[in-house]
Protein backbone atom coordinates (compact mmCIF):
# COMPACT_ATOMS: atom_id res chain seq x y z
CA UNK A 1 0.00 0.00 0.00
CA UNK A 2 1.73 3.32 -1.45
CA UNK A 3 1.52 6.23 0.49
CA UNK A 4 3.11 9.89 -0.47
CA UNK A 5 2.93 12.86 1.35
CA UNK A 6 2.78 15.78 -1.15
CA UNK A 7 4.33 19.39 -0.95
CA UNK A 8 2.42 21.43 -2.95
CA UNK A 9 3.93 24.74 -4.19
CA UNK A 10 2.04 27.80 -5.48
CA UNK A 11 4.30 30.46 -7.03
CA UNK A 12 1.78 33.32 -7.06
CA UNK A 13 1.06 32.95 -3.44
CA UNK A 14 4.57 32.11 -2.86
CA UNK A 15 2.91 29.42 -0.04
CA UNK A 16 3.71 25.52 0.08
CA UNK A 17 0.53 23.13 0.95
CA UNK A 18 1.19 19.59 2.66
CA UNK A 19 -1.57 17.43 1.83
CA UNK A 20 -1.34 12.76 2.21
CA UNK A 21 -2.59 10.73 -0.45
CA UNK A 22 -2.65 6.99 -0.58
CA UNK A 23 -3.77 3.81 -2.61
CA UNK A 24 -5.17 4.00 -5.00
CA UNK A 25 -4.47 7.80 -5.87
CA UNK A 26 -0.63 7.17 -4.76
CA UNK A 27 -0.43 4.10 -6.91
CA UNK A 28 -0.87 6.37 -10.35
CA UNK A 29 2.14 8.47 -9.26
CA UNK A 30 4.15 5.57 -9.65
CA UNK A 31 6.89 5.53 -12.86
CA UNK A 32 6.82 9.38 -13.01
CA UNK A 33 10.08 11.30 -13.65
CA UNK A 34 11.34 14.54 -11.94
CA UNK A 35 10.90 17.26 -14.68
CA UNK A 36 7.08 15.40 -15.69
CA UNK A 37 4.14 17.54 -15.86
CA UNK A 38 1.07 15.52 -14.03
CA UNK A 39 -3.00 16.45 -14.45
CA UNK A 40 -4.61 17.21 -11.22
CA UNK A 41 -6.95 14.63 -11.67
CA UNK A 42 -4.12 12.04 -10.39
CA UNK A 43 -4.35 13.32 -6.76
CA UNK A 44 -7.66 14.46 -7.39
CA UNK A 45 -7.19 17.95 -7.54
CA UNK A 46 -9.24 18.79 -11.17
CA UNK A 47 -8.20 21.51 -13.43
CA UNK A 48 -4.75 21.60 -11.84
CA UNK A 49 -1.28 20.67 -13.92
CA UNK A 50 1.68 20.31 -11.79
CA UNK A 51 5.23 19.65 -12.58
CA UNK A 52 7.05 17.01 -10.18
CA UNK A 53 10.11 19.11 -8.99
CA UNK A 54 12.22 17.21 -6.25
CA UNK A 55 10.94 14.40 -2.82
CA UNK A 56 13.02 12.42 -0.83
CA UNK A 57 12.85 8.47 0.52
CA UNK A 58 11.82 7.10 3.56
CA UNK A 59 14.87 7.43 4.80
CA UNK A 60 15.30 10.82 4.04
CA UNK A 61 17.62 10.82 1.04
CA UNK A 62 16.68 13.53 -1.98
CA UNK A 63 15.65 12.49 -5.38
CA UNK A 64 18.11 13.85 -8.04
CA UNK A 65 17.22 14.60 -11.63
CA UNK A 66 20.06 13.56 -12.96
CA UNK A 67 20.20 10.09 -11.46
CA UNK A 68 18.18 7.88 -13.52
CA UNK A 69 16.06 4.92 -12.20
CA UNK A 70 14.60 4.21 -8.73
CA UNK A 71 17.39 3.07 -6.68
CA UNK A 72 19.43 4.70 -4.56
CA UNK A 73 23.13 5.62 -5.49
CA UNK A 74 26.50 6.84 -3.71
CA UNK A 75 27.77 9.61 -5.76
CA UNK A 76 30.23 11.93 -6.14
CA UNK A 77 28.89 15.39 -5.90
CA UNK A 78 29.90 18.93 -6.47
CA UNK A 79 26.69 21.20 -6.76
CA UNK A 80 22.96 20.78 -6.55
CA UNK A 81 20.56 18.99 -4.20
CA UNK A 82 21.74 16.56 -1.12
CA UNK A 83 25.01 18.44 -0.75
CA UNK A 84 26.06 21.88 0.70
CA UNK A 85 29.88 23.14 -0.59
CA UNK A 86 31.62 24.79 2.06
CA UNK A 87 34.99 25.25 0.30
CA UNK A 88 35.82 26.03 -3.98
CA UNK A 89 36.42 22.89 -5.89
CA UNK A 90 35.09 20.51 -3.11
CA UNK A 91 33.45 17.72 -3.38
CA UNK A 92 31.98 14.57 -1.20
CA UNK A 93 30.54 11.42 -1.99
CA UNK A 94 26.45 11.37 -1.01
CA UNK A 95 23.73 8.86 -0.75
CA UNK A 96 20.62 10.23 -3.36
CA UNK A 97 17.80 8.87 -4.43
CA UNK A 98 16.91 8.39 -8.17
CA UNK A 99 14.68 10.52 -10.48
CA UNK A 100 11.76 8.30 -10.91
CA UNK A 101 8.95 7.97 -8.26
CA UNK A 102 8.73 4.47 -6.72
CA UNK A 103 7.21 2.78 -3.28
CA UNK A 104 10.49 3.64 -1.25
CA UNK A 105 9.44 7.42 -1.92
CA UNK A 106 7.79 9.33 0.99
CA UNK A 107 7.78 12.55 -0.29
CA UNK A 108 6.94 14.31 -3.71
CA UNK A 109 7.78 18.33 -4.20
CA UNK A 110 5.08 19.44 -6.55
CA UNK A 111 4.81 22.85 -8.58
CA UNK A 112 1.48 24.71 -10.10
CA UNK A 113 2.40 25.25 -13.49
CA UNK A 114 -1.54 25.71 -14.56
CA UNK A 115 -4.41 27.01 -12.26
CA UNK A 116 -7.90 25.63 -11.76
CA UNK A 117 -11.18 27.62 -11.24
CA UNK A 118 -9.72 28.20 -7.76
CA UNK A 119 -6.66 29.06 -5.50
CA UNK A 120 -4.76 25.91 -4.34
CA UNK A 121 -4.94 26.94 -0.94
CA UNK A 122 -9.27 26.91 -0.83
CA UNK A 123 -9.48 23.51 -3.03
CA UNK A 124 -7.34 21.81 -0.37
CA UNK A 125 -9.41 23.33 2.54
CA UNK A 126 -5.68 24.73 3.73
CA UNK A 127 -6.94 28.76 3.58
CA UNK A 128 -10.62 29.44 3.42
CA UNK A 129 -12.19 32.64 2.22
CA UNK A 130 -12.80 35.66 4.90
CA UNK A 131 -15.66 37.35 4.47
CA UNK A 132 -15.42 41.63 5.03
CA UNK A 133 -17.82 40.92 8.01
CA UNK A 134 -14.85 38.17 10.08
CA UNK A 135 -12.18 40.36 9.17
CA UNK A 136 -13.78 43.09 10.75
CA UNK A 137 -15.04 41.15 13.87
CA UNK A 138 -11.47 39.89 14.30
CA UNK A 139 -9.87 43.42 14.28
CA UNK A 140 -12.75 44.69 16.89
CA UNK A 141 -11.58 41.24 19.02
CA UNK A 142 -8.24 42.82 18.82
CA UNK A 143 -8.75 46.18 20.00
CA UNK A 144 -10.85 45.06 22.67
CA UNK A 145 -8.15 42.86 24.17
CA UNK A 146 -5.73 45.60 23.85
CA UNK A 147 -8.30 47.77 25.83
CA UNK A 148 -8.47 45.31 29.04
CA UNK A 149 -4.91 44.78 29.23
CA UNK A 150 -3.95 49.06 29.16
CA UNK A 151 -6.78 49.09 31.93
CA UNK A 152 -5.40 46.23 33.63
CA UNK A 153 -2.09 47.89 33.94
CA UNK A 154 -3.61 51.49 34.75
CA UNK A 155 -5.16 49.99 38.12
CA UNK A 156 -1.65 48.91 39.56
Amino acid sequence: MAEFKLVISDPKAKKAYQIEIKSPDADRLFGKKIGDIIKGELINLAGFEFKITGGSDKQGFPMRADVHGTKRVRALLSQGPGIKIKRKGERKRKSIRGNQIADDIAQINLKVVKEGSKPVGIVLGKEGEEKPEEKESAKKEEGDAGNKEGNQKEKK
